[in-house]
């Protein structure tokens, strides 16, 4: 810059001469006329002060040239050392690649439900002791709607909710139970708003250091004694996609449903009967799992199958509840948002995934009082009957203790818009420990079920079916299902969900469920669901 302002002057001394001599050169002819010269001098000094003024006007022009691009130069020199203008954005947000790691918004009247954007993004950090950006109000997928940001943290706030219509009508009246009891199936019809989740999540003083709180109510089990619920879990990212670990209630990875993809189901919060009754729930524990380069994983160790109306002192003094998942995407490297079912983003490539999942659990008997009550009603017999129950394996008996192994495989691909997915379940329950005989030491059973999907319209209207069946020790059962998804506003918040369901000998059910326990016979429910 300095360079260019000394240019500057040195040229306007140069001009500045340079006029003078064109004074010069006009004053002193005119004084000369006084002398009163000849016709020819005259002529000649007028010749030649003409073609003076030609070439002075010449160099005039090329030196207002040269003035004009020194001008500009200076002009860049000191835009390029003052500092832009602050811009109030806020923090940019790299996004991990889907499929995300779990943190659905899951909530059911049999679990506690995980958080919502546990999924491994990371946001940058402003300076310490710089103006914070304050952006607020704004609505970002996956984050919900942001109340707070500043230096030292962050708080959004979202909303899982859905208010259901359900037919239970077309059920047979009754069936029989383990017991060889005929019962009473309580058939509804009823309009119901389900669930409501409200959920803050965020970070504070280091955008690694996350949380996720909620409150939640299972509004169909208002009279039952923990219809609503708060939880939550503490979190540290350690890389943008490839590890998050993290601490507090969180689903055990036991099938894919559990593994962080809820609410892209093809359903509204509720699985079919063979997942139902093979999967582990929501426990407390510690966790850790990642994604990166089409690989990923889910890892928690925990203190038991299902922690909702177990408390601390029903527990056994063993933390040795494990459960993990992996999975691999060898197409494309990613399933679509949480690898969620169903093709809703419709895929130009084909993207596929596969999966193995394995569980382990020493369970002991809880107070269940009640099928539909929230205690730790994991393990079913393949009649419905739960294990814990007096007389499930023999007359008289009472099983206290089992342990619980679980394997899951599953696969599927999406192609524009449509969607084949399937999973197959392998369960072993052993090492009974009981106050009698009873007639087997373990049981094993199997199942499966399979998804299929098609996008009618590009992200407006989905049909679905979806069909499961369990291989049990204490007799079969299966499900098929036939439904719509209307996305009326062409975005995944929003939907209208009309559901057929047939079911025969159903081993699972309650409140929450349009499936009843032992149910056998046809079920509609119509859902309107929002999720942010």
């Amino acid at each position: 810059m300095r360079r260019c302002s000394t240019a500057l002057d040195a040229f306007r001394g140069r001009t500045i001469v340079g006029t003078l001599l064109l004074f010069v050169a006009t004053v002193l002819p005119h004084r000369a006329a006084a002398q009163m010269p000849s016709q020819a001098e005259l002529l000649e000094r007028l010749q030649r002060l003409e073609r003076n003024q030609t070439q002075m006007q010449g160099e005039l022009e090329e030196k207002d040239k040269r003035i004009d691009a020194l001008e500009e130069e200076l002009r860049r020199t000191r835009q390029a050392e003052t500092p832009p203008p602050a811009v109030d954005t806020p923090p940019s947000v790299p996004t991990a690649q889907v499929p995300t790691p779990p943190s659905p918004v899951e909530v059911e009247a049999s679990q506690i439900p995980p958080p919502a954007s546990g999924d491994a993004t990371i946001v940058q950090a402003p300076t310490p002791g710089a103006e914070p950006p304050r952006r607020i109000g704004i609505y970002e997928p996956g984050r919900g709607f942001s109340l707070a940001r500043d230096t030292w943290g962050e708080l959004n706030f979202g909303v899982y909710t859905y208010v259901r219509f359900l037919e239970q009508k077309g059920l047979e009246e009754d069936y029989v139970n383990g017991f060889g009891q005929t019962v009473s199936i309580d058939r509804r019809e009823d309009l119901q708003l389900n669930k409501v989740k409200l959920e803050f999540r965020g970070w504070l003083m280091d955008p690694r250091f996350q949380y996720v709180l909620y409150t939640w109510t299972n509004q169909t089990a208002q009279g039952l004694g923990a219809q609503v619920v708060v939880g939550g879990n503490l979190n540290w990212l350690v890389h943008p996609t490839a590890l998050k670990v993290g601490a507090g209630i969180l689903s055990l990875p036991s099938t894919r449903s559990t593994q962080g993809t809820f609410p892209n189901w093809l359903t509204v919060d509720h699985r079919t009967i063979a997942d139902e009754f093979f999967r582990a729930s929501y426990s407390q524990g510690v966790y850790a799992y990642g994604a990166s380069h089409g690989f990923g994983y889910f890892g928690m160790l925990a203190n038991n199958l299902s922690t909702l109306g177990v408390d601390a002192g029903q527990l056994d003094g063993d933390f040795s509840t494990a459960s993990g998942a992996l999975f691999w995407m060898p197409t494309t490297g990613e399933y679509g948002p949480k690898a969620g079912f169903g093709d809703y983003e419709h895929h130009r490539d084909l993207a596929t995934i596969l999966g193995v999942h394995f569980t382990f659990s020493p369970e002991d008997r809880q107070s269940q009082p009640d099928q539909d009550d929230f205690d730790n009603t994991q393990i079913r017999l393949s009649n419905g009957t739960v294990i814990f129950a007096p007389g499930a394996l023999a007359p008289d008996v009472t099983v206290s203790n089992v342990d619980y192994h679980m394997w899951a495989f599953d696969a599927g691909m999406k192609y524009r818009g449509f969607a084949l997915e399937g999973e197959y379940y392998l369960r072993l329950v052993n090492d009974f420990r009981t106050d009698g005989p009873v007639p087997e030491d373990e049981f094993l059973d199997h199942g499966f079920q399979v998804q299929t999907s098609y996008m009618l319209l590009p992200k407006t209207l989905q049909f679905y079916n979806q069909s499961s069946y369990i291989f049990g020790e204490f007799g079969d059962a299966w499900e098929t299902t036939f439904g719509f998804n209307w996305f009326f506003f062409k975005r995944r918040e929003v939907r209208l969900n009309l559901e057929y369901i047939y079911d025969h000998e159903s081993p699972t059910g309650g409140l929450s469920y349009p499936q009843v326990v032992g149910g056998t016979g046809s079920i509609f429910n119509a859902n309107l669901e929002i999720t942010f």
